[in-house]
């Protein structure tokens, strides 16, 4: 019997391979990737929009942006752009002034910035307009203060203050026993300062001032809320008074009163206007006006009186010379001899009032410059100086009238004159408003 062999496996159809090393992995197929095919764009609800230039376009998934042309309106939110009297193309070279050539002029400035001038009072394209619509105010709660004007104004007036109570205590004794009650009636006097009744009495017949009509009251009334709003103070405290003028010029007075000219009220910008209260407010708040009025007030007595001995003076004087050389030297000794003993007895007192007028005037004028920082702390700096620089104009007009009349030869103004005045000139005003008038940094 023969041994054969065990029969081999069936063989298996298998697909040609490569043979591979022994080191790598055998490889498996791989399936075959799709053929390109023809791309079509997505279909879109409505035409893509012309582009200025036609090129392919690769398909997008979303819809291409829309960009503004020259034909679509600008936004809302931004000013459109200037237009150019020749458009660039691009990729030109800009083309500049050949030399010697003038260029374009520059376009026409907006109506916004036209001169003054040109602009009435009323026009809020003015440069001196502000704004006076209601806002929401602060009120300080200083409402007064009494500045080192107003203290020394009161000093100054001590002198004549002591010499009317001798006035009044000399008539007091022509009442016997009941005599100080004249002497403290007239100390007490001094609060009808602040009494409103004697405030409109004082105001129509003293400073010739009546109360506005209710176009004027609509004209004022705005104007005033700014200016009390923008310094902190209850403007119903205060009274609008109008003056029956054409100059330029206001007042403050007693403890309530402001009071304007007619022109400028109507011929002022409402900025200039505001200045111009806001100074007279400025006299209110540093107490120049109530200290002005009560010094004023105590030295009435002392005033009258020594009216009163000028008169007799020149009377005796007129009746001596009826006498010749005797008798103006006869008046001479007496009169004399009465001022000696008067100045040897008040120790001087006599003589101190004699300076007094120039020293009240210095603090008067210190006073306005105090009124002036005011006013130009608040905001209204260019139009105070606008505002003087008319009240110059108008100084200057009427010293030309005064040369007119004096033949053509202006009229110098003496020394003495100018120590007596009670407002600083022009360009002393200007120059401590030059501090508000710097930009700040």
């Amino acid at each position: 019997m023969t041994h054969q062999p065990p029969p081999s496996p069936p063989e298996y159809p298998q697909q040609p391979t490569q043979a591979q090393p022994p080191h790598m992995p055998p490889q498996y197929p791989q399936p075959q990737p799709p053929q390109p095919q023809a791309q079509v764009p997505p279909q879109y609800p409505h035409p893509q929009p012309p582009y200025p230039q036609p090129q392919p376009q690769p398909p997008y998934a979303q819809p291409q942006p829309q960009y503004p042309t020259q034909s679509q309106p600008h936004p809302a939110y931004g000013p459109p752009p200037p237009q150019y009297p020749t458009a660039t193309p691009p990729g030109a070279a800009p083309a500049y002034p050949a030399p010697g050539i003038t260029p374009h002029p520059a376009p026409p400035a907006p109506s916004g910035t036209a001169p003054a001038a040109t602009l009435s009072a009323d026009d809020p394209a003015h440069p001196h307009h502000i704004s006076t619509d209601r806002s929401r105010i602060h009120i300080s709660a200083q409402q007064r203060r009494t500045d080192a004007t107003a203290v020394g104004n009161l000093l100054l007036y001590l002198p004549n203050f002591l010499c009317s109570l001798l006035v009044v205590g000399l008539l007091s004794l022509v009442f016997g026993d009941l005599g100080f009650l004249l002497v403290l009636a007239w100390l007490a006097s001094g609060a009808l300062v602040f009494h409103r009744p004697t405030e409109s009495a004082l105001a129509r017949h003293l400073l010739r001032l009546r109360y506005p009509t209710p176009q004027e009251r609509a004209r004022l009334e705005p104007v005033w809320r700014e200016v009390t709003a923008r310094a902190g103070v209850e403007g119903r405290n205060y009274e609008l008074w109008v003056e029956d003028s054409d100059s330029l010029n206001a007042v403050a007075a007693a403890g309530h009163i402001v009071g304007v000219t007619r022109f400028a009220m109507n011929e002022l910008p409402n900025g200039e206007l505001a200045a111009v209260m806001a100074h007279e407010l400025g006299h209110h708040v540093g107490g120049h006006a109530w200290s002005g009025l009560l010094g004023y007030w105590y030295a009435l007595p002392g005033r009258i009186a020594w009216r009163v001995l000028r008169v007799v003076t020149g009377l005796l004087f007129r009746v001596s010379r009826v006498f010749s050389c005797f008798g103006v030297l006869f008046f001479g000794l007496f009169v004399g001899g009465i001022a000696l003993a008067t100045i040897s007895t008040l120790y001087g007192l006599p003589l101190l009032i004699l300076g007094m007028p120039y020293a009240l005037a210095a603090v008067g004028r210190r006073a306005e410059l105090r009124a002036d920082q005011h006013a130009a702390a608040l905001g209204f700096a260019p139009m105070l100086v606008a505002v003087l620089d008319k009240l110059h104009q108008q100084e200057q007009q009427q010293a030309a009238a005064l040369a007119a009349a004096n033949g053509g030869v202006p009229l110098a103004e003496s020394p003495v004159s100018k120590l007596l005045a009670s407002h600083p000139d022009y360009h002393t005003r200007l120059h401590h408003l030059q501090a508000y008038l710097q930009p700040h940094r």
